[in-house]
């Protein structure tokens, strides 16, 4: 046990981690105190918030119907001597409730924005072969359950000499989106006790299958969008896009799927931005009501690039602008890149994203041109940037703005904000 796992929890707090890999992709396996847990972690509308006066929690919200009965009964057998929870408690590290972003996300934006941060985000870092050091900076909630959250919060009822003594095993995954958090959910319920198909549905949203297309929110259509992109037989990114951190470590790149990896979170964040730029608020509106959906969906002020086409349904325009893109960054960036070039890091990826949404979009829709030579014929003046350099070497926003910067310094020059 860490020195600082005491029954006063200090943060940032930091602890050791195993890297886990399976199909879906790479998660962590860490122990952490039930006292800690408690803070950082919420599933859908259920938290456990600290009494003022210091001791104990109460529940806020409910995740499913009449639950009360079921976490006091999990609690009384958590105040006995002999109590056990040997099995893991599975969280998704990093997604920040208030608008569906993920958190490293949120805080570019918020950078963008000018505004001041410290980063609240989940990270880890490499000690040795497959062990990590994790650390959670503050108590804010970015943890959502995904399995679990009776033996989490039924702590919240149990007396204070338990929830301060008692450590939990935990499966973590970082920057996983609310549809693969459903995937995990639903999985793990389709063979355990049966859950309630209508609640995987209402709370989740993961059944795009059985759902006609007008009904997918901007997480569904961006996780669909982003599978598609990583399987297509057309696509420079097929195999390359996994389930792991948005960090850039070794296993974005020990593995056989190809040279180079990128994390989902950075593929389904560049689609989420093209379409809306509150996750959160437009799937509040679509899950509200019999006939809302994104055709009725309200534009909100909100000035995403393709949001329009998004309302209208017209996913194929989205899909085909961002593949021929990509494909013309694999022209000019990614097929002649050395290894230490940052084009194919997460932050470089993420400028390459910005530049599409903020510059490319617009003009290419001006121009009524979303073809590959287009894109590549904007985008060859920056063929000539150096991204192995070490001044691009900065993976934090900051490297992530400067790498767009120098980008559109080399791009065609505007007039009237048109390309000339």
């Amino acid at each position: 046990m860490d020195s600082n796992m005491t029954n006063q929890i200090t943060y940032p707090f930091t602890t050791k981690a195993l890297l886990v890999r399976q199909n879906i992709g790479n998660f962590f396996v860490a122990v952490l105190p039930a006292e800690l847990l408690l803070e950082v972690c919420f599933a859908d509308e259920t938290r456990a918030v600290k009494n003022q006066n210091g001791f104990g929690y109460t529940l806020h919200g409910t995740q499913r119907e009449k639950i009360d009965k079921r976490l006091s009964d999990i609690a009384n057998y958590l105040n006995r001597n002999d109590s056990t929870f040997p099995n893991s408690i599975i969280i998704a590290a990093n997604y920040n409730y208030e608008n569906g972003f993920d958190q490293d996300e949120k805080e570019f934006i918020d950078f963008e924005n000018k505004k001041k941060i410290k980063s609240k985000a989940w990270f880890v870092k490499e000690l040795n072969t497959d062990l990590y050091e994790l650390t959670i900076p503050s108590t804010e909630e970015l943890a959502a359950v995904i399995d679990g959250q009776h033996r989490l919060f039924a702590l919240a009822k149990a007396s204070a000499g338990v929830i301060q003594n008692m450590e939990l095993i935990c499966s973590i995954f970082l920057n996983l989106s609310k549809p693969h958090q459903a995937q995990i959910f639903a999985t793990i319920n389709s063979t355990q006790k049966p859950v309630n198909r209508s609640l995987n549905f209402d709370l989740f949203g993961y059944n795009v299958q059985e759902e006609k297309e007008e009904d997918w929110t901007p997480e569904k259509l961006a996780v669909f969008l982003t599978r598609k992109i990583g399987t297509d037989n057309n696509s420079p990114l097929k195999g390359r896009i996994i389930i792991a951190p948005k960090q850039d470590m070794n296993l974005l790149n020990n593995t056989s799927k190809g040279s180079w990896m990128v994390s989902t979170a950075v593929i389904v964040d560049g689609f989420l931005r093209l379409i809306t730029n509150n996750p959160k608020r437009d799937s509040n509106f679509m899950n509200t009501g019999k006939n809302s959906n994104r055709t009725t969906l309200p534009n909100f002020s909100d000035k995403s690039p393709l949001r329009k086409y998004y309302r209208e349904g017209n996913d194929l325009l989205i899909y085909q602008m961002v593949i021929n893109y990509f494909n013309s960054c694999n022209e000019i960036f990614w097929q002649n890149s050395p290894k230490d070039s940052v084009i194919t890091k997460t932050i470089g990826i993420q400028a390459i994203y910005d530049i599409f949404r903020t510059i490319i979009v617009p003009e290419s829709l001006i121009q009524k041109d979303i073809s590959v030579r287009y894109f590549s014929k904007i985008l060859e003046p920056a063929s000539e940037i150096d991204f192995a350099s070490a001044e691009f070497k900065n993976f934090s926003g900051s490297g992530r703005k400067k790498i767009r910067d120098e980008i559109e310094k080399k791009l065609v020059h505007f007039k009237s904000g048109k390309l000339i």
